[in-house]
């Protein structure tokens, strides 16, 4: 299936999306503000640059898109039908990426938290985010996520 736009307006509209400063970072950014939570944002000296970083807590947050990041069995997670093998390599790797980053994390004794996008997105979960958060924080969980749904909060 050929592409709906040329392929400068594609090239044109894929330059235009961000990787910092995204909605549903600013909003896990704002939630955990009035949780009370201080934090740095992008530490490049850090692997993979976490999007947010409590360094006293060693805790590292990644606010992941899910079709960026193949969130499995997320509405939001589609593999286009256009250009299989582009994408498929592509959006592999981007996940082959995040395991290793947060195995480099782990090993370097930091705790590793995500939030998916499509939590940001659900109107009864988003009110619930900083709670959420906390609660992840007051555990003992190396690794964690934060879904939309109540089937995976840690």
């Amino acid at each position: 299936m050929a592409d709906v736009v040329d392929s400068e307006t594609r090239s044109r509209m894929m330059a235009g999306i961000r990787g910092k400063g995204t909605k549903p970072e600013m909003l896990v950014r704002r939630v955990m503000f009035a949780a009370g939570l201080r934090f740095r944002l992008h530490r490049k000296d850090l692997p993979g640059a976490p999007d947010i970083v409590l360094p006293g807590r060693k805790v590292a947050v990644f606010v992941h898109g899910c079709f960026w990041h193949m969130h499995s069995g997320c509405k939001f997670a589609k593999m286009p039908s256009s250009n299989t093998d582009f994408w498929h390599t592509k959006l592999s790797g981007n996940v082959e990426r995040d395991h290793r980053v947060v195995e480099a994390l782990r090993t370097s004794g930091w705790r590793v938290l995500t939030v998916w996008e499509c939590a940001t997105r659900d109107a009864r979960i988003a009110p619930t985010l900083g709670q959420r958060v906390l609660n992840w924080l007051d555990s003992d969980d190396d690794v964690g996520e934060i879904p939309p749904s109540t089937r995976n909060t840690s």
